[in-house]
């Protein structure tokens, strides 16, 4: 499935009704018939309040009145704005309400004595929202968000930004949201994701070929299984890949494990953990299907003599280089890590304190011989960009496409949700995962997944968006039967095996 921007739709709508001559009379009255489908079947109410705007949310509004009164309810309807700036459609629709005699009135006022015991349905702004909403329209959500009636909205939460997910100043939190054709990028980004609450998608007869218009990505367990790398019966080790992490310094050793553990129940036939030999009886103790590789360090942090075994090691054996668990920002280690980014030779993936060597260098990225994953949190982007980390949060998908753009890597930038982003402008939400991510170690599991899916040879896009998804798939699963708040990353790692068998499964795999 995908996900468009509002210029986006724009362009399904306007395409589908000039080149292919769909009326739009037509998708209007789809749209309400519709959600005035939904309201029936989700909610026991038979009153309906319908707040409109002037445009063509407020048409769909309309014909939502109609199909309502049609089915035996008791409607009103209010229209914020003046009726001299109707819409077209939005017109024509008050024409045919006023024929019908439906009570159809113009104000911006809201009583409880209008919304006692009914549905009340926003209609009042759609996915052309560009600037923040203020005056009666303020003024109407907060008592329809007041109201303590079931609220539905048509298209969109009005105040929610259809690209970004943010609040424009005040927004309706809905209960539920029935949008057409795509659901939109706002759906799932930030506040966005909390006020759509069920987000229901209604096929209002855009032609499915229109849909390649919208950029945005959003993976289901089919695609995911589309994706991942074959395995074939008669194989062994070598045919899925040796990937070398470097990871880990004094202190902070169990980054490397749980990032070499989670490699290998990812699917990794080989994984060979590179850390400071001064800890060679911690990785030693600890390392079981893991091999080990010790590195020249100053004082538990690699230097940057390390280069040559690394190098060496990659020549000899490995397909994938994976750095920065655990690894610290020693002066040495930070040269280490730049060398590494411009010399390897095979693909890599940078997380963690590998992004923190790189700050204010994200163009060194660009050297790189082979494909480069990057899995930065908002403040390992930020530091790596000098983005400020409210920008980052607010649009995730346009700082992911800029890092990418300037940087030639795959950008999966984690948060809720994880955003993936690759240098030609694709870009995916992921919507699996859960609070319970939120906890030291689950960044380090999800490279050594990624890392793991790129030695068995998924592109690198694929390998982030394939990664990022079982991640959080893994986690919801590992919460199904208790709480978010107790979820530890080695819980995530123990739930992949269940995760891939889900999504391996196919489309009637059970969550």
């Amino acid at each position: 499935m995908r996900a468009a921007t509002a210029r986006e739709m724009q362009e399904i709508d306007r395409t589908a009704i000039k080149s292919i001559g769909i009326a739009g009379p037509v998708l209007m009255e789809r749209a309400g018939v519709a959600v005035a489908r939904e309201i029936k079947g989700s909610f026991c109410q038979r009153r309906a309040f319908i707040a409109c705007g002037t445009g063509n949310n407020g048409g769909d509004g309309l014909v939502i009145a109609r199909e309502l009164h049609n089915a035996g309810y008791l409607v009103k309807v209010l229209i914020l704005g003046n009726r001299n700036r109707l819409s077209p459609g939005c017109r024509e629709q008050y024409s045919i309400a006023r024929k019908l005699k439906l009570p159809v009135g113009f104000g911006t006022s809201i009583t409880r004595k209008d919304t006692h015991g009914s549905v009340l349905v926003d209609a009042l702004c759609g996915t052309g929202l560009n600037k923040e909403i203020s005056g009666p329209a303020a003024s109407m959500i907060r008592r329809i968000n007041a109201s303590g009636c079931p609220l539905v909205s048509v298209d969109i939460p009005s105040g929610i930004s259809a690209d970004t997910g943010q609040v424009l100043g005040i927004a309706v939190k809905a209960d539920l949201t029935v949008t057409f054709g795509l659901p939109k990028i706002g759906h799932f980004l930030g506040p966005g994701a909390e006020h759509t609450g069920r987000l229901q998608v209604e096929d209002i007869g855009f032609p499915p070929f229109l849909y390649e218009k919208a950029s945005c990505l959003i993976p289901d367990r089919a695609y995911i299984a589309s994706i991942l790398p074959a395995r074939k019966e008669h194989s062994h080790k070598g045919h899925y890949g040796h990937v070398l992490l470097v990871a880990g310094s004094a202190g902070k050793t169990g980054a490397a494990f749980m990032a070499s553990r989670a490699c290998l129940r990812a699917g990794a036939g080989l994984v060979s953990i590179a850390g400071p030999a001064s800890l060679s009886s911690e990785y030693q103790q600890r390392a079981t299907e893991e091999m080990y590789l010790p590195l020249p360090d100053t004082d538990g942090a690699l230097s940057e003599k390390a280069l040559e075994p690394i190098m060496s090691s990659i020549k000899a054996q490995a397909t994938v280089l994976a750095i920065g668990p655990g690894l610290g920002t020693a002066p040495g280690t930070v040269k280490l890590v730049k060398r590494l980014v411009r010399e390897c030779p095979v693909p890599m993936v940078l997380d963690a304190d590998a992004l923190n060597a790189l700050k204010g260098a994200s163009g060194t990225i660009k050297k790189a011989k082979q494909p480069v994953v990057l899995t930065p949190h908002p403040g390992e982007f930020s530091r790596l960009t000098g983005m400020r980390i409210k920008d980052v949060v607010s649009d995730p998908i346009s700082a992911a496409q800029l890092l990418a753009r300037k940087s030639g890597a795959v950008v999966l930038l984690k948060g809720a949700p994880t955003v993936t982003a690759t240098p030609s402008a694709e870009t995916c939400i992921n919507t699996t995962g859960n609070s319970g991510l939120s906890k030291g170690g689950s960044g380090d599991v999800l490279t050594g997944m990624v890392a793991a899916l790129m030695a068995q040879g998924a592109s690198a896009a694929d390998a982030a968006v394939a990664g990022a998804f079982l991640h959080g798939l893994a986690a919801d699963l590992a919460v199904s039967n208790g709480s978010k708040r107790s979820l530890l990353a080695s819980d995530v790692t123990d739930t992949l095996p269940e995760a891939f068998s889900v999504v391996e499964g196919g489309p009637d795999g059970q969550l």
